[in-house]
This record gives C-alpha cells, sequence and structure tokens, in this order.
C-alpha cells in the first residue's frame, strides 16, 4: 500500500501541458522492482512521462484524430487507470483524471507481477490512491481564485506530503485539515517523525462510533424475491498529545453475529489480518466466514476520519413489511402491516412510516384505522405519516387500514414517472441507537492506546434505515438486484 510517484499537472486546451509538481519514492521504487521482477518499468523523467501521458489522454496530435494503438475497440478503457508507452514498456497502473485546467495523476505500487496484469481490484494501491488525489483535488480547489493562490498551494504541497503520504505511504486524505499543523513549535519534549505533527494539548480521548444502515426492497410476490442490504462505518477521532501515538480498534461479534464482508480500510491501518481481507460479497463459491475479532492498527490522523467501511449478509430484515392499494371508484383503499423482527433491538428513537401518492391531487378526505401509533396528514403534499413511536407493542406487530379521497391535481402536487396508477410505497424511517444489524461492537476493552497518559475511551453504535421500501404488492413494482456498497 503505497505510492511509486506523484504528479499534478497544469494543462489547457490548445497549450503544452506543464508538470506544477511532482514527486517519487525511491525506496518505494526498489520494491517495485522486487516485486515486479522482469515486468518492472522505471518511471521516466517528467518531460517523458508528461508527453506519453498526454498522448494517452488524447491531449496531443489535435490533427489525429485515430490512433490504432490507442483508439482501437479491441481497446476500450473504461476506468481512469492508464498503461503510458515507454522506452522501457508500458507504465502501468497510472491514475489520472483532469479537473479545472488541472490533472491529477499517481502511480501506485503493485506488490507483485504485472504480466499478465492483475486485476484492478485486487491491487489494494488502487483505492488508495484514488482516495489520495481526490483529498489533493479538494484542497486545490478550496478557496483557489487565481494564480497566485494556485501557486501557494502547490508550494504548500512538499510539506503537507511530509505528512500525509511519508515514505510514498499515504496515511490521511484530508490535506486541508492538516494545512493548520505545519507551522507549530518544534520544542517537542519526544522525538518524532517530521511528517507527524500534533498540536493537540488537553485530556486525551478516543471516540469509536459503528453506524449501520440497512436498506431494503420489499414486495410479498411469489416471483420477485424481497432484497436488504447493510453496509457499515467505523468513524474515529482520536485527540491524544504527541505524534507517536498509536491504537487498535477490534471489531468484535456475537456468537450469533453476521461476519463482516468487502472490508475496506483508512490509509493509516498500519497492517490486516489476511483473513480480513478475503471475506467478499462477490464470490459467491467462498463460503468462508471470519467472524473475526477485527483488528485494526493504525497511526491516527488529526480530525475525523471513516476507519474502514464493510458490508453484511444477514440473514432478516429489521422489519417486514406488506402493503396493498387498491383503488375503488374515486378512492384508494390501503393496508399496512408491519412486523418487528424478534431478534431486533425493540428501542427506537424514532421510527415512522411514510406513505406518498404521487400524480394524484391533494388529500380531501381520509378515513383510518391504526392499531398503534399515530397517523398525520399532510394534505397539500398527499402524504400521509405514521409515527410508530420508540416501540412496537409486545406483539410485535401493527397495523393500518383505510381510504384516501383527491381533489384535482394541481402544479404543486408531487409528481414521480415511476409511481404511476397504483405503483406506490411505504417508506421506513428508522434510528436505533446502541445496536448494530450485524451484532458488531467496539466497547472499551476493544480499543488500545499506546501513548502517554491514559485517555478517556468512549464507543457507540446505532442502526438507520436508508432507502427501506415497501410496496404495493398488488401492482408492478421495479425491482432491485443485489449490489455492492464501497
Amino acid at each position: 500500500m503505497a505510492l511509486r510517484g506523484l504528479w499534478l499537472i497544469g494543462y489547457e486546451p490548445g497549450a503544452h501541458g506543464a508538470v506544477l509538481f511532482s514527486r517519487r519514492y525511491p525506496t518505494v521504487e526498489k520494491r517495485a522492482k522486487a516485486f515486479n521482477g522482469a515486468s518492472y518499468v522505471t518511471v521516466p523523467e517528467d518531460s517523458v512521462f508528461l508527453k506519453a501521458l498526454l498522448f494517452e489522454l488524447k491531449l496531443t496530435d489535435p490533427d489525429k484524430n485515430f490512433v490504432e494503438y490507442r483508439d482501437s475497440c479491441s481497446r476500450i478503457n473504461k476506468t481512469s487507470v492508464y498503461a503510458l508507452p515507454t522506452g522501457g514498456g508500458d507504465l502501468w497502473p497510472v491514475l489520472a483524471f483532469q479537473k479545472s485546467g488541472l490533472i491529477y495523476v499517481c502511480l501506485p505500487l503493485v506488490e507483485q507481477s504485472l504480466k499478465p496484469r492483475p486485476p484492478l481490484i485486487s491491487i489494494s494501491g488502487i483505492s488508495q490512491a484514488f482516495a489520495l488525489l481526490s483529498g489533493l483535488l479538494v484542497f486545490i480547489n478550496s478557496s483557489q481564485k487565481n494564480e497566485v493562490e494556485m501557486g501557494a498551494k502547490v508550494g504548500q504541497l512538499p510539506s503537507l506530503l511530509m505528512q500525509v503520504c511519508p515514505l510514498g505511504t499515504p496515511l490521511d486524505t484530508d490535506l486541508n485539515g492538516l494545512l493548520d499543523n505545519i507551522h507549530v513549535s518544534t520544542n517537542h519534549t519526544q522525538k518524532q517523525p517530521i511528517w507527524r505533527i500534533s498540536t493537540y494539548k488537553g485530556k486525551p480521548q478516543v471516540n469509536v462510533c459503528i453506524t449501520e444502515k440497512v436498506k431494503s426492497m420489499q414486495y410479498d410476490k411469489r416471483d420477485v424475491a424481497d432484497m436488504w442490504q447493510v453496509y457499515g462505518a467505523v468513524t474515529c477521532k482520536c485527540d491524544l498529545e504527541g505524534a507517536t501515538s498509536n491504537v487498535t480498534v477490534s471489531l468484535n461479534l456475537p456468537a450469533n453475529g453476521s461476519p463482516l464482508q468487502d472490508i475496506l480500510v483508512h490509509p493509516c491501518v498500519t497492517s490486516l489480518d489476511s483473513a480480513i481481507l478475503t471475506s467478499c460479497s462477490v464470490d459467491v463459491m467462498d463460503d468462508s466466514a471470519f467472524s473475526g475479532p477485527y483488528k485494526l492498527p493504525f497511526t491516527p490522523p488529526s480530525d475525523l476520519f471513516n476507519l474502514c467501511y464493510y458490508t453484511s449478509q444477514v440473514p432478516v430484515p429489521p422489519i417486514l413489511g406488506f402493503y396493498q392499494l387498491k383503488e375503488e371508484e374515486l378512492q384508494l383503499k390501503l393496508t399496512v402491516n408491519l412486523k418487528l423482527h424478534e431478534s431486533v433491538k425493540n428501542a427506537f428513537e424514532y421510527c415512522e412510516a411514510r406513505i406518498p401518492f404521487f400524480n394524484r391531487g391533494p388529500v380531501t378526505h381520509l378515513e383510518y384505522k391504526v392499531s398503534y401509533g399515530q397517523l398525520d396528514v399532510y394534505r397539500e403534499k398527499s402524504l400521509l405519516v405514521w409515527v410508530l413511536g420508540q416501540k412496537f407493542p409486545k406483539s410485535l406487530e401493527i397495523s393500518l387500514t383505510g381510504t384516501v379521497t383527491f381533489g384535482s391535481m394541481s402544479k404543486e402536487q408531487p409528481i414521480d414517472p415511476i409511481c404511476t396508477g397504483s405503483t406506490a410505497y411505504v417508506k421506513l424511517y428508522f434510528r436505533i441507537p446502541d445496536y448494530t444489524l450485524t451484532g458488531c461492537y467496539a466497547d472499551q476493552h476493544s480499543v488500545q492506546v499506546f501513548s502517554s497518559g491514559k485517555p478517556k475511551i468512549s464507543t457507540s453504535r446505532e442502526l438507520i434505515s436508508s432507502d427501506y421500501y415497501i410496496w404495493n404488492s398488488k401492482a408492478p413494482a421495479p425491482v432491485v438486484y443485489r449490489t455492492l456498497f464501497f
């Protein structure tokens, strides 16, 4: 997980490009020679690199609309990863993208032979390189007004890269957050590397929050399978004095917990168990399941950051729903049933079901009966909001029935191209504090801090709904297949 080189290139249409900033890492280059072996291609000088890059991006030779090597149908590039032809061979994988007259480029280290070329998804440095370039883009484009400010920002890059990418290893991507740490006092009581500068003074504390979001599409149809997806993020904030602090967070699962998959970690993570990386939801033939603990040692950035992301395949959605909507003369007759799964914690911060009616007039008349909670009517918005409160009843089942009458359609009424006729949905909004659907948790004993002083450790977790739909089972509905969330 390292970079061989980083470039910032200025380019305007009709003009020659220029390398505004470049940084190479000789120690990483030695590792590239060892890993790549006979397939190793050296990084050329900036002038040669620039010419090859502009050619590959179709920014040179405007009179040549077609170059067979680059533009033939057998070589269609659907990513921002390129192979640059150089005198010693093709330099790959070079990441590059353009924004506002600048080209952001870097070359990640590939820790294996390049022949044959490995799949991009198997190269861990690809995602980290994209993250670093994205952070560089945000930094360059923040409050940039003229060439003078642009030049000033480019002049700050050497100092910033010493912190975010020391010796070619990305540790952070927030260049703006580290800008204030450049000019600090050098009177430190302990030896520290120059790329790790800390200005925090105060009571040491570490906060870890696990947030899981659940998506669901429920149809109540025999020929269409219900779908649900869980994906999580672990957010950390470490306020620690000194620059030699290290932290290890262990994510744990109970005996009946759902294993974490597709785990992506922040660049500051220093090492990972191979079992964490092999659990992938893409490979349906892979029946291996690593149930933790998932140990993540890292050197903490100074600001709030996402330590890792993950997905998981849980056996059931937290709330099962049933929705029927029938049109009878000038009225709509609706029935909604909701059931909280018995394994889910019955303690919500909030829980409500929103029932919108699109392509119709305002609600003029409503008759309804609810077994639990209360129903709010927003007549002009053609919307019903069923407020369920903070708990389901002991039966864990609730129902709503009613008939709705609408007036004449007007420009103020909501319109939706999908929800025409009887195609309609109920959308759930809820949050359950101190709970995750996978069972994933981190407590005070799960966080180890290696620094001076004893920090206060705070941990929390939560489950939040996200695009949680229950479709009318009596009408057509859009079908969603399983996808990955990174």
